[in-house]
Formats: C-alpha cells, sequence, structure tokens
C-alpha cells in the first residue's frame, strides 16, 4: 500500500487558476522522426482538427514498423558508444529528422516537447545501460558527465534549414525534458533517494537554455501520480514543470489530482499531465497488454471520464498516443489511430480541453 504525504491545506482549487489561462491537450509520439510524409502529414492534421498544441517525441532510435505504422528507420544519437561530448562520435541522423519534422509541425499550430533520452533505452540496453546498468547510470559521476554532453550535442544541435541552435527554436520547441520516466525501473523509493540527479540535468539543460528562452524545462515524469511530484523538484529553480504519467483510474480524477496541483502554485511550478491513456482491454487501465476489448461505447465513456477529471483539475494533458493509423491492437493498447472508433471522441475532449479553466498559464509558450 502506496502512502501519499500529508499534505498542507489550501483554498478551493478555482481561486488558483491564472487569470485567463486554459488548459490545452497534446499527444507523444516516440517514432516521430520516422514518419514518411503521407504519415507525418495524416497525424499533423489530425492533431490540429483536435486543437493539439504539442507533440512529445523522443530519440531512440528505431529500426522497425513502430504500433502498425511503416517508418524509414534511424538510429539512436549515441548508436555505438558514449560519445561524451565528441561530436564526430554522434549520429545525428535523428535531430535531422526532427528538423524536418518541427518545420511541419509549426505549420500545423503544434510546437514539439523533445524528450532527450528514455528509461525504456537504458533498460534494453543501449551504449550507457551496457556500461552502467540502470543503477550506476544515476548514481555515478562519469555517466552523468558524459549524459550532460549528449543534452548540451543535442541542444546545440543547428537546425539544418534554420541555421539556428534548437535552444534557440522556441517558436518551434515548447520544452526539453533529459528523460522520459528517468529511474522508474527502480521503485519510488530508488527516486526519492535520488531526487537530485533530475535536478542536475535540468540545471545542464538551463544553462544551455539561458533563463528567458521561452522553451520549458521539464521532468519527464514517472509511473504514477505520487511517484511523479517529488518535493526537491518543486524547488529546483531549473525546473519548469513537472510532468505527470499516470494510468492508474484513481490518479485520473479531479480530487486525486488536486493536491498536487495546489502544492506546485505553491512553490510556482507548473504541472502538467504529460502521460494518460484509456486501455482497449477489459484490464485495470493501468496494467493493459491484453485481453478482451472493451465496447467502443466503454471506452469512450472511460476517455470522458479521464479527461474530464485531468482538466477539472486545471491541468492540460497528453494522451499516449494518437498515431497515424488503424490501431493493431499490439503491446500495452492505449493508442488511438486518426479515424479509429474512438477518434472521435478524443478529438472531442481535446478540442473541449482549451475551453476550460487552467491552473497554469502556458499562453506564452504556444504558437
Amino acid at each position: 500500500m502506496r502512502l501519499l504525504p500529508l499534505l498542507p491545506v489550501f483554498l478551493p482549487l478555482q481561486s488558483h487558476f491564472a487569470t485567463a489561462a486554459n488548459a490545452f491537450a497534446g499527444s507523444s509520439l516516440y517514432y516521430a522522426a520516422g514518419l514518411r510524409q503521407d504519415s507525418r502529414t495524416t497525424l499533423l492534421n489530425g492533431l490540429q482538427s483536435a486543437g493539439m498544441k504539442v507533440l512529445r517525441v523522443w530519440l531512440d532510435g528505431q529500426s522497425y514498423t513502430q504500433k502498425g505504422t511503416p517508418i524509414d528507420p534511424f538510429p539512436d544519437l549515441e548508436p555505438n558508444s558514449i560519445c561524451n561530448g565528441a561530436a564526430s562520435c554522434y549520429d545525428d541522423t535523428v535531430l535531422e529528422r526532427l528538423d524536418d519534422f518541427m518545420v511541419d509541425a509549426h505549420a500545423h499550430g503544434i510546437k514539439l516537447i523533445i524528450t532527450m533520452h528514455s528509461f525504456n533505452a537504458l533498460a534494453a540496453g543501449d551504449v550507457y545501460g551496457r556500461e552502467y546498468d540502470t543503477g550506476y547510470f544515476y548514481e555515478q559521476s562519469a555517466p552523468q558527465q558524459a549524459f550532460d554532453a549528449r543534452l548540451e550535442h543535442t541542444l546545440n544541435h543547428v537546425h539544418t534549414t534554420l541555421d539556428k541552435p534548437w535552444k534557440e527554436l522556441n517558436e518551434y520547441i515548447f520544452g526539453f525534458e533529459a528523460e522520459n520516466e528517468a529511474m522508474i525501473g527502480k521503485g519510488q523509493d530508488y527516486i526519492q533517494q535520488h531526487q537530485q540527479w533530475q535536478c542536475d540535468r535540468a540545471q545542464t539543460i538551463k544553462n544551455q537554455l539561458g533563463s528567458n528562452s521561452g522553451i520549458l524545462v521539464m521532468t519527464g515524469g514517472k509511473s504514477w501520480l505520487s511517484e511523479s511530484v517529488q518535493p526537491n523538484w518543486l524547488s529546483c529553480a531549473a525546473l519548469d514543470v513537472i510532468s505527470i504519467h499516470a494510468y492508474g483510474t484513481g490518479d485520473l480524477t479531479t480530487s486525486a489530482l488536486q493536491p498536487y496541483v495546489q502544492r506546485a502554485q505553491a512553490a510556482g511550478k507548473k504541472l502538467i499531465l504529460e502521460e494518460w491513456g484509456a486501455c482497449y482491454y477489459n484490464t485495470a487501465n493501468n496494467n493493459c497488454p491484453s485481453g478482451m476489448p472493451l465496447s467502443v461505447a466503454q471506452r469512450n465513456a472511460n476517455i470522458r471520464t479521464f479527461a474530464d477529471g485531468i482538466t477539472g483539475a486545471g491541468l492540460a494533458w497528453l494522451y499516449w498516443q494518437v498515431i497515424p493509423n488503424t490501431d493493431p491492437h499490439d503491446g500495452s493498447d492505449f493508442e488511438i489511430g486518426i479515424g479509429d472508433p474512438s477518434w472521435s471522441t478524443l478529438e472531442a475532449v481535446a478540442q473541449d480541453a482549451l475551453t476550460k479553466p487552467g491552473a497554469f498559464d502556458f499562453s506564452a509558450y504556444f504558437l
């Protein structure tokens, strides 16, 4: 049984909403760098029609069809060895693919969140995982220094057509985060003991961006609500946004989210529900590898309920994840393809989010 930390008593949430701020919606697509033009167009047109403002993308290499989407393969930024700042060692293919993608996204009114690494890649044995595993990577200074060099290389990548480094592209980039779900396989106690890792990486990013870049520094989330909001991150000067990832139905309610919203407001930080989804199967929502399909009506009802719970707390959200093709229903299945039976429902709740009062004002970061 997980016990939440004791929370201070606050005034009702509505009184804490920022003036004239509204919520908003977006999505993630971890393999966006591999999309072919027709799939990219379908995706961006769909996100635009839903009023979605941001798309979260990753730098992990992909070599084959993902979620039924044919892709052009691309390698990891560090495909063979830890580069530790040696420019010729990095393979910038993924960065160059995203150069092109972000221009197209911009034309659709969408900015990108750049996730510069993932725990998924580390645990699967990428160059950092092979050398340091999932423990030493967060505990020792050498991998942290090498990883900081990766972050700096990404931030200073010069866009192939705009001729500016990414760290200056606030018209195209909404935010940067060092790693998706850092440390999640290590457990909540481990995360609590290693909170400084997140702040140190944020400081590396902020040192490159400067204090008035117009680009946000974000955490990249954890497994569930309480794990995603660690106390030291609320006092970390380099962090702008604490990213919540939550799939358990108990976390996706206004009453569960409100105390965290109030804590962030008191600390002068922003929150975003960066990952959530509605399981395709009749299993527990946060345990969704297989099962019997829910009826379309039930899944659509779940989507509306979860979205209402999130926006009721004044939070913007990103769905995991919108894909440009019919969902093949493989693996953990939260995906919704544009044109799928549940797409119109997701589209509607995304549009509705834009009309709801937001607890945090992100308007300066939109196109």
